[in-house]
């Protein structure tokens, strides 16, 4: 009866159009009452949810992420990359690729990266004879980078959610053991490079293909090369944006300190960068990146809070429990089995915002995966990346909405020929999913010993 309540409640409020965390609320409410809870003990699940001191990094990581936005450094970092590879076929949709990749690493959001990169690299791509469906689309798949770069968010989001999981068993005798931040960072590198080589590929082989670029004279020349002082004298220039990325993954290294003291760490780099070196930075931006990192914190938080109640609801019921034996039933061939997870993650988050796909599938997903053989680092990765492909798709789709918006393109345009960007993902996944060293291997460096 009370997984009954659960479900319904939950499915109804969506569709009635309620945000994602209200719902969540109101249907954990609507089951506590059912099963004889006192209402006391969500509230307490809801507040203790929040209040973690390694959360302290997600304001911070998203106020370093609003500062560098408004602070100048992508028009510099977009400079870099158009005189790196500008000068070949389709070499503005690779220069595009290559800032959005970078850019990434600075704001570690999607939807950031594709309204700063994409509000510069698409009007110029369209000027330059690029049809605005391949625009859009080599931006908001480059942009899927910022998911899996040290300064996201949401990797810390997934290792509250993993670590909330522990005390649901895998197996007979098999804890779910938490997820360390600084492994989940470095975990995403080696797939964020070969993911941007993999759009590189995509974003050459669509322009070769189609000629471009085709201004409306009808010509298809290329730019000139910029020349190695012009690449110089830019990534110069950029250098000190992308140079939060190593303080972080340096700090952490070093033992110096903590992912979350790192995180305080970049955002007073990042003012004293905008304000003292780049000298971008005005009281107006400065509250403008404060306010709208407040508001994504708020988000975030009530998300985070709510799924601590909806994460006691499942241990009460044993919900993870019936969706294992519900896959099980299925098959138990691990390589199928962890294509099915892999299925319904991206299904789940093609009308689910990012946060909360994370925090609702990791305790229902996880203890299967790690059943199929699968760590919590992997698996943590293979999450994000099928997170973020939902926020390229539609129904919800938030990426693709912004990207479509600065083309002044259609959604429907833009899906007719987004395939070769859609495979060069899944390829990714693929090789994420099913060979562990792929996001486990830096990690095991970092540490010494391999990462499980």
């Amino acid at each position: 009866m009370a997984l009954t309540v659960l479900c319904v409640t939950f499915t109804l409020l969506l569709l009635m159009g309620a945000p994602v965390a209200i719902s969540i609320a109101l249907s954990c409410l609507a089951t506590y009452w059912v099963e004889g809870l006192p209402l006391e003990l969500a509230f307490q699940n809801l507040i203790s949810g929040m209040n973690v001191f390694s959360f302290l990094a997600i304001p911070f990581f998203i106020f370093s992420g609003e500062l560098m936005l408004h602070g100048g450094i992508a028009d510099r970092i977009v400079d870099f990359a158009r005189n790196l590879v500008g000068h070949w076929r389709g070499g503005l949709g690779m220069a595009n690729v290559v800032a959005c990749t970078l850019f990434g690493g600075v704001s570690g959001s999607p939807v950031a990266d594709v309204s700063a990169m994409g509000g510069v690299m698409i009007p110029m791509m369209k000027k330059e004879g690029y049809s605005a469906d391949y625009a859009v689309n080599v931006t908001t798949h480059a942009a899927l980078c910022g998911a899996l770069m040290p300064t996201s968010h949401n990797m810390i989001i997934y290792a509250f959610a993993a670590s909330g999981t522990a005390g649901i068993l895998a197996g007979p005798n098999v804890p779910v053991k938490g997820v360390s931040i600084g492994e989940l960072m470095f975990a995403g590198l080696l797939p964020v490079i070969v993911l941007m080589v993999s759009m590189l590929f995509a974003a050459y082989w669509v322009a070769k293909r189609k000629g471009y670029p085709v201004r409306p004279d009808g010509s298809s020349t290329l730019a000139p090369f910029a020349g190695w002082r012009a690449i110089t004298v830019s990534f110069v220039a950029a250098l000190p944006g992308l140079l939060v990325i190593a303080i972080i993954l340096g700090c952490i290294i070093m033992g110096v300190t903590t992912a979350t003291e790192a995180a305080g760490i970049a955002v007073a780099y990042s003012l004293l960068l905008t304000f003292v070196g780049y000298r971008t930075m005005n009281w107006s931006k400065l509250m403008m990146s404060a306010a709208r990192a407040g508001k994504t914190t708020g988000v975030v938080l009530l998300l985070i809070g709510v799924c601590s109640m909806f994460q006691y609801i499942m241990a009460i019921l044993e919900i993870p429990d019936r969706m294992a034996e519900l896959l099980l039933s299925a098959t138990t061939n691990p390589y199928i089995m962890l294509f099915l997870i892999n299925f319904i993650l991206f299904l789940l988050g093609t009308f689910m915002d990012m946060a909360s796909t994370i925090l609702i599938c990791t305790p229902l997903f996880l203890p299967l995966a790690l059943k199929m053989g699968m760590g919590p680092v992997q698996f943590g990765i293979v999450l994000l990346l099928n997170c973020a492909l939902g926020l390229n798709t539609p129904p919800v789709g938030p990426t693709q909405f912004v990207g479509c918006a600065i083309g002044n393109v259609s959604i429907e345009q833009v899906m007719k020929t987004i395939l070769p960007f859609y495979g060069a993902l899944f390829v990714v996944m693929t090789v994420v999913t099913y060979i562990p060293g792929f996001s486990t291997w830096i990690p095991s460096l970092i540490k010494g010993a391999p990462v499980y």
